[in-house]
């Protein structure tokens, strides 16, 4: 995962950087460390299951989104491939603290991923749209993990992921 953090002054009181796509003063001190602790602690590990390289498929859009608002993202796909400088990995890597999986393959396709996905122990799973599950969504429910049918994209441009 690539972050970007830009440093474009420091003043006596004041630091002015840019992280990732925003722009942002803060004093120096307190408020500073407070400002990088809840930068971090918003940023939510995601994996994209059905990742392409792409640039027409709806998962290369998310992947970027997700990069440029600051998640770590981790793309699994069928076929390796890059998504700007993300590896798509083919394998199924035991990945910790999983917030999120966001699904882009359709129900059929995601049966052979069902043993994998819980056991990550996600926070939830976002179905976006053509994903819908209701057997994995009821299976997810059952572990814990709240099933979400939504879109990533919209999720992110309206704030609410």
């Amino acid at each position: 995962m690539q972050l970007h953090l830009n440093l474009y002054a420091i003043t006596s009181s004041k630091i002015y950087l840019s992280f990732t796509s925003s722009f942002f003063v803060c004093n120096l001190g307190m408020k500073f460390s407070l400002f990088l602790l809840v930068t971090i602690l918003f940023m939510k590990k995601t994996v994209v299951l059905g990742a392409s390289p792409n640039p027409s498929r709806y998962s290369f859009l998310a992947v970027n989104r997700l990069t440029a608002h600051g998640h770590e993202v981790i793309p699994i796909g069928k076929r390796k491939g890059k998504i700007n400088d993300e590896d798509i990995i083919t394998e199924h890597p035991a990945i910790e603290n999983v917030d999120t999986i966001t699904l882009y393959l359709n129900a059929e396709n995601q049966k052979q991923y069902y043993d994998y996905i819980l056991s990550l122990h996600p926070k939830r799973i976002i179905f976006n749209p053509g994903a819908e599950n209701n057997e994995l969504a009821a299976l997810a429910a059952r572990h814990n993990i709240h099933p979400i049918e939504s879109c990533t994209l919209v999720l992110l441009s309206t704030n609410q992921y």
